[in-house]
């Protein structure tokens, strides 16, 4: 018998808020976020082994700045040299994939979820999730949300305040709402602050 949770994992509609398997693990996940988000910032060690508990994957080397939400954990995958600021929000209904040396300023969102148009389906619980891949390099900027199944490609800069609601090439600038390019990413971007070091 196929689950919600096999169903959420196919892209398909599932109950995510009547199914006791994933209000489990949405109720684990949230006293995992609730003491993350209590401790120090001293307490690197112990914050680093808690966030590794609750992480699907991570490399040697990364920083997620409290406060920190997320859905469930299990699908977040970040890279080396991974940086979140304060106040980012992660629904991970489905995977959520971050590569190496990733900056994502304060107040960002990454949904996976989304819900049907139609209010029967909705008022039932149903919702879909879609999986997020950030790739390597990547900016965003404060305030930016991503919306289901997004891909932002290698190299690429996402203005703050921006939506973004569909793939992103790599190595360029987008900004907006909802998101778009503006330019490609040149060699006189990356000579501009050589001058300055």
């Amino acid at each position: 018998m196929e689950t919600e949770k096999m169903k959420a994992h196919a892209g398909k509609l599932y109950d995510a808020n009547y199914d006791a398997e994933l209000l489990k693990e949405r109720e684990i996940c949230a006293d995992t976020i609730f003491e993350l988000n209590r401790m120090r910032p001293s307490q690197t060690q112990e914050r680093q082994a808690l966030l590794r508990q609750l992480l699907g994957k991570s490399k040697e080397n990364f920083t997620i700045i409290s406060p920190f939400f997320c859905d469930y954990g299990y699908n977040i995958e970040v890279g080396e040299n991974f940086f979140m600021n304060m106040n980012c929000v992660i629904l991970d209904g489905a995977k959520v994939t971050f590569g190496d040396n990733v900056f994502v300023a304060p107040q960002c969102g990454f949904y996976t979820a989304g819900h049907p148009l139609d209010t029967e389906q909705r008022n039932k619980g149903l919702e879909y999730a879609y999986p997020i891949t950030i790739g390597n390099n990547v900016w965003i900027g404060a305030h930016v949300s991503v919306l289901p199944g997004v891909t932002i490609g290698d190299d690429t800069v996402v203005g703050a305040g921006s939506v973004v609601v569909r793939d992103l090439p790599a190595g360029v600038l987008a900004v907006g709402n909802p998101c778009r390019v503006v330019r490609y990413i040149t060699e006189e971007d990356k000579q501009k602050y050589l001058s300055q070091i």
